[in-house]
């Protein structure tokens, strides 16, 4: 029988609280994710040319994504590409399917494609709406695709920048805007933030706001089980969520309802749980 059903109903839950699938509705508002959307919001709000937010993998930034993605207002027109690669041309027709402008019929012509987007840029502004092109993962683009991304804030009509950009992605993704040869693209980020890993405090409310979210009491794990989750996790919370829902799944397989440190102990005992020890470099 599935895990998916069987677990959270035994909990008395609606879903399973530790999923690893982007969810703003169970996103934890630790301090550092508020500020993190602080500055998100800030980038938006002063028409900053490039706004860039990083954290390790599991930090939550795709989910924070999703969470502007809701708060956006009518006259916002947000265009998301996650996982982009390619070389000149190529970025430019990604860009182009975000905003679901068909790229076809201009084939691989970057003067044709650039023109259509610039003409998309015009149209939008004359509407009264402003462009947001938002890029997850921008990690795994190449410095000539981020530089081929930078001459997009370049198109403007007076004053006034017709694009904006927000680009999210791992810890190297500020190591290569640091980079000499990315002088031009860092002297337009106007806000930046990075986010952490979880702390200890942290990383304990965060299992309960998770639990609490989908209709459980928050105190289904014990501190000392907690405690070690963050030991095993580094407070990473896509680790937290691993683990998490392994000991769930132990504590169901065990007909309890509470998830104690032996619980949390035997899915790690039991080599089920591959990466705290690589992030956190702890035992306990």
């Amino acid at each position: 029988m599935s895990t998916e059903g069987l677990y959270a109903s035994f909990f008395g839950l609606t879903e399973r609280p530790f999923t690893l699938l982007p969810d703003p509705s169970l996103l934890y508002w630790s301090a550092q994710h508020k500020r993190a959307f602080s500055v998100l919001e800030y980038g938006l709000l002063s028409r900053a040319p490039i706004t860039l937010v990083s954290g390790e993998v599991g930090s939550g930034k795709t989910t924070l994504i999703q969470a502007l993605l809701n708060k956006r207002t009518p006259n916002l027109v947000i265009g998301l590409i996650s996982n982009a690669q390619g070389g000149r041309g190529e970025l430019l027709q990604w860009v182009l399917n975000s905003f679901g402008i068909d790229a076809a019929p201009y084939g691989d012509n970057y003067v044709s494609l650039f023109q259509r987007f610039q003409d998309f840029l015009l149209e939008q502004y004359a509407a009264g709406n402003r462009v947001v092109l938002m890029i997850d993962e921008a990690q795994n683009l190449s410095i000539e695709g981020l530089e081929e991304i930078r001459m997009l804030t370049n198109v403007n009509s007076n004053k006034d920048e017709l694009i904006q950009l927000i680009l999210v992605g791992q810890p190297e993704l500020r190591d290569i805007v640091s980079s000499p040869q990315m002088r031009q693209l860092a002297q337009r980020i106007s806000a930046s933030f990075h986010i952490g890993p979880l702390d200890h405090d942290a990383t304990g409310h965060y299992i309960a706001h998770r639990i609490m979210a989908v209709g459980g009491t928050g105190h289904e794990f014990s501190p000392e089980a907690a405690h070690l989750v963050f030991l095993k996790t580094g407070g990473v919370p896509r680790l937290v969520n691993q683990l998490c829902d392994l000991a769930m799944v132990y504590a169901w397989s065990a007909e309890t309802k509470n998830v104690t440190e032996a619980t949390v102990r035997n899915v790690i005992e039991d080599g089920l749980f591959h990466y705290g020890e690589l992030v956190a470099g702890a035992a306990a």
